[in-house]
């Protein structure tokens, strides 16, 4: 039979969701509950009578009335997997047949209600919380927080009849003047529409599907990006830091991920005892697949920089947003001023922007200079893609970035090459 029980989704928070874990024949389902609490507050001591539940203690007066509504959000979940069994000849649903079956059953009485896009958007969010990645995650919260203040720009509701292909064309239109957002930036507000549209749409909810026509489109476009040399990262290495300590941890981290081509949220959590034997071994938070990679001889001596300076025995990561802003000053400071010609979407043009290289620089240019440095080195594209995680060569190649000038190096070496073999032949 299924065990149900409750736990916090993150301890380390000042208060943080309860979450019901439902457990049967192999399965698991993380459920949330709506429901909140401060870590103190919440029992651990598998003895006491309130365990997984809210401590009975002054200090938090609320805990009857909080462990009341849990206690009634487990017999209801009990009754729905019961239900189910019963209506089945005991068959015993999936994870995805439950997930549906508790979404109708707590949301009963007010989901069905709902006619505006926003405020269903909200409450899929929560129910599919626990289900998702963080990073998915926070952008539908973000697509969430464009609606609202669209809506508010607008001065109406966003029921589900008005989104439409005029809608489109005005939203799209609104990102693009009033937050100056690009093409990539806005494909990914539409493409998290379309997901709370599709929804609303299995759910009876919605029954506009305007949404579904080729012209309302997720728009993209290819992007530049830059990449730096391996004479570019040796003058970031030998750059003098140690009168600005903040600028010298950030400059370490992201050698260490031109040198492992890891995401800024991976090596944000690497540890010491992920590096064992001379290789850092990971399970990637994107693919959840784990990567094997080397320690080059520059991590190497990273590491042991950091060895007792820190508790992971590595610089101690900060938030992506300030790194990129120190990442840009540490740059500077080594004289990456090289101009760099950029073709950039502004509002429907597309044009050419220079921009000074070190202004470009950013956490992600770590995995895409590891990439491209390998590449250029003449590593087989298939070992490197194990690492980045690029399902196919043309994938790939779109992903690297190489300057005009060493192109044509590499296809000189590679003409050399070939004459070399000729003489003698």
């Amino acid at each position: 039979m299924a065990k149900f029980n409750f736990n916090l989704k993150d301890l380390k928070k000042e208060t943080t969701s309860i979450r019901l874990i439902i457990r049967w024949n192999n399965n698991r389902l993380v459920y949330p509950t709506k429901e909140s609490i401060s870590p103190d507050f919440w029992e651990t001591d598998k003895k006491k009578r309130n365990f997984q539940r809210a401590k009975e203690t002054k200090k938090f007066a609320e805990y009857p009335e909080l462990n009341s509504r849990l206690d009634k959000i487990m017999q209801d979940a009990k009754n729905v997997f019961r239900k189910f069994i019963n209506d089945n000849e005991n068959i015993q649903p999936t994870v995805e047949k439950l997930r549906e079956l508790l979404d109708k059953h707590f949301n009963k009485g007010n989901i069905e209600s709902i006619n505006d896009l926003p405020t269903f958007a909200g409450i899929y969010i929560v129910q599919v919380e626990s289900a998702k990645k963080p990073s998915t995650i926070k952008g539908y919260k973000n697509t969430l927080s464009h609606l609202f203040e669209y809506q508010k720009h607008i001065k109406k509701k966003l029921t589900f009849d008005k989104i439409t292909i005029d809608f489109y064309l005005d939203f799209t239109d609104y990102l693009v003047k009033e937050k100056n957002f690009k093409p990539n930036t806005i494909g990914k507000q539409i493409k998290n529409l379309k997901v709370f549209m599709t929804a609303a749409t299995e759910r009876g909810i919605n029954k506009n599907l305007e949404y579904k026509s080729r012209r309302f489109k997720v728009l993209s476009e290819n992007t530049e990006a830059i990449y730096l040399n391996e004479d570019e990262l040796n003058r970031l290495y030998e750059l003098d830091l140690t009168d600005i300590p903040k600028y010298e941890r950030v400059r370490d981290l992201f050698l260490v991920g031109c040198y492992t081509g890891l995401r800024f949220s991976d090596l944000s959590q690497l540890k010491k005892e992920h590096i064992n034997n001379g290789y850092i071994s990971i399970k990637t938070q994107k693919t959840g697949g784990v990567v094997d990679i080397p320690v080059h001889h520059i991590v190497a001596k990273i590491i042991t920089k950091y060895k007792q300076s820190t508790v992971n025995g590595l610089p101690t990561a900060i938030s992506n947003q300030k790194m990129n802003e120190y990442l840009k000053e540490i740059a500077k400071k080594a004289k990456l001023n090289d101009v760099v010609i950029m073709n950039e979407t502004t509002g429907n043009l597309r044009v050419e922007v220079k921009h000074k290289k070190f202004d470009l620089v950013s956490t992600h240019t770590a995995r895409r200079s590891f990439a491209t440095n390998l590449y250029l080195s003449g590593f087989p594209t298939l070992e490197i893609r194990k690492i980045t995680g690029h399902k196919t060569e043309q994938a790939f190649l779109r992903y690297i970035k190489m300057e005009g000038k060493e192109s044509a190096v590499r296809l000189k070496e590679h003409w050399s090459k070939q004459t070399k073999l000729k003489k003698v032949s």
